[in-house]
């Protein structure tokens, strides 16, 4: 399952959000409030890594990661993993499609015109 837990979440939402590639120590900086030790954040890394979430540059000193995908990718993926799961797709498209605004309405009939 492609799920991720809260402390990486709010890694992937960082790693998402930034220009470049940053290191645990970037990350730990970021996340001062929460008094993370910079080997929690290199474990959540690596977890995420695992994953194939991050792509770690390994010629830096420290290692620098960066997103493997975007955030529209993952979304996409969980997407596809609970219609990949539903006993009736239909239904559960039916739902989603019933609840999205006009607006969100007319560009996927855009996109499914394309």
């Amino acid at each position: 399952m492609l799920t991720l837990g809260e402390l990486e979440r709010t890694v992937m939402d960082l790693l998402w959000a930034s220009d470049g590639a940053l290191s645990a120590y970037d990350l730990q900086d970021a996340l001062a409030d929460r008094k993370l030790a910079s080997t929690t954040i290199l474990t959540v890394l690596s977890r995420l890594e695992k994953k194939g979430f991050v792509a770690r540059e390994r010629e830096s000193r420290p290692h620098r990661y960066t997103a493997a995908g975007s955030r529209e990718d993952h979304m996409a993926d969980l997407m596809h993993e609970v219609l990949g799961t539903a006993s009736d797709r239909t239904a559960v498209l039916e739902r989603f499609v019933g609840s999205v605004s006009a607006d969100e309405a007319a560009t996927l009939r855009k996109l499914l015109g394309a």
